[in-house]
C-alpha cells in the first residue's frame, strides 16, 4: 500500500481543500482513499492517488474495483474520476482501463521513480551506488558536515531553506503551513526532517516519510553556502540509514524524467530541464528505475470535461 493511500495523508489534504472518504474494495486489505474537491466554476473531481491497492494481476479483482470505483464517484456527483494506480506500466494494466471506459489523463504525482533496496548490510548499499556518489557522502563527512535529526520547530530551518531552493531553481514553493501540516499529521515512528549543518549553519534538509516498509523521499530544500561540501549527498545517505532503523525494506527517492530508461542515461549529463538535474542526483544512489501505470480519468460529463481540460491547460 503507498503512502499516499495512508489515512494519514488523506487527513492531511483535507486541510488543504481536498475532503476525502473511504471505500471497501475485494480483497484488498486496506479501504481506497478517494479524494474529492471542488474547483471553479463549480466542478467537483474524484481523485485516487496511488491506488487502490489490490493485486492489478487479478483480471477479475481490477474490474471489480474499476466498476465499483466508478459507481461510488458518480453517486457523489463528480465531473471525473481520476485513478492514478500504484502498478507497473504494462500493456495489461493499460488494458484494464481502457476496457473499463477510462481515458489518458493528466498526471499529478510523478509516473517514474527510482527505489532503492536497503535491506542489505549498510556497506552493500553503498557498494551499488555510483563510485562518485560514495566519494561526495564520505567528502562531506571529512569535511565537518553533520547531519541530525530536527523536530516540529526545526521546520522553519527547511522552509528557509526551501525558498533559497525555490528561488535558485526557479520553481514554486509551499507555504511553511503546507510542510508543518504534513509532518505533524503523521506519527513520529513514521516521518523523520533531517538537517545538514557545518558548525552550525543548515545547509541542507528533507523530509522523509514510511508507510507499510517502504520510506518516501518527498521534499528536499539545499541553500547556496558551502555546497562544494556536499551536503546533500550525506544527507541522503543518513535517511537512508534511518529508513533501515525503521524496518523499511526500500527507500523512494519520488520524481524523475518519465523517460525510458536508455534516453535517461543518454541525456542526463547533457540535460538541465525538468527533472534532470534530479535524476542525475538520485541515479548515484543506485537502486530500479521503476514506471508507474498513467493517470487515468473516467468522464461522467463530456462537454464539461472538455472545458476542464483546457481550463488545466492554461494553468
Amino acid at each position: 500500500m503507498h503512502l499516499l493511500q495512508s489515512p494519514y495523508w488523506s487527513a492531511f489534504k483535507s486541510q488543504f481543500g481536498w475532503s476525502s472518504q473511504e471505500l471497501r474494495l475485494p480483497n484488498s486489505r486496506w479501504p481506497t482513499q478517494i479524494l474529492f474537491r471542488r474547483l471553479p466554476p463549480g466542478f467537483k473531481v474524484a481523485y485516487v492517488p496511488k491506488g487502490p491497492a489490490i493485486d492489478w494481476s487479478d483480471t477479475l479483482t481490477a474490474n471489480q474495483s474499476l466498476t465499483a470505483l466508478k459507481r461510488f464517484a458518480k453517486q457523489r456527483g463528480t465531473l471525473f474520476l481520476k485513478i492514478e494506480a500504484d502498478a507497473n506500466d504494462t500493456p495489461s494494466s493499460k488494458g484494464l482501463f481502457r476496457k473499463a471506459g477510462f481515458v489518458s489523463g493528466k498526471s499529478v504525482q510523478p509516473k517514474a521513480t527510482i527505489i532503492i533496496d536497503i535491506q542489505p548490510a549498510e556497506e552493500a548499499i553503498l557498494a551499488a551506488m555510483k563510485s562518485k556518489t560514495r566519494y561526495n557522502i564520505r567528502l562531506a563527512a571529512r569535511k565537518g558536515v553533520a547531519v541530525r535529526q530536527g523536530g516540529v520547530e526545526d521546520l522553519i530551518i527547511f522552509d528557509q531553506l526551501n525558498q533559497l531552493t525555490a528561488h535558485r531553481d526557479g520553481f514554486a514553493a509551499h507555504p511553511l503551513a503546507y510542510y508543518q501540516a504534513a509532518f505533524q499529521q503523521f506519527p513520529p515512528q513514521n516521518r523523520a526532517l533531517l538537517l545538514a549543518e557545518f558548525q552550525g549553519t543548515p545547509l541542507a534538509g528533507l523530509i522523509v516519510f514510511t508507510w507499510e516498509g517502504r520510506a518516501y523521499y518527498l521534499y528536499g530544500a539545499s541553500g547556496n553556502e558551502h555546497r562544494n561540501k556536499m551536503p546533500t549527498y550525506l544527507l541522503q545517505w543518513e535517511a537512508i540509514k534511518w529508513a533501515k532503523t525503521q524496518g523499511c525494506h526500500s527507500y523512494d527517492l519520488w520524481g524523475i524524467p518519465n523517460a525510458p530508461l536508455e534516453t535517461l542515461e543518454a541525456e542526463f549529463s547533457q540535460r538541465q530541464d525538468g527533472l534532470w538535474g534530479v535524476y542525475r542526483f538520485k541515479r548515484g544512489f543506485g537502486g530500479k528505475v521503476v514506471y508507474s501505470l498513467d493517470a487515468y480519468d473516467y468522464v461522467y460529463n463530456r462537454p464539461l470535461y472538455a472545458l476542464f481540460s483546457r481550463l488545466w491547460k492554461k494553468q
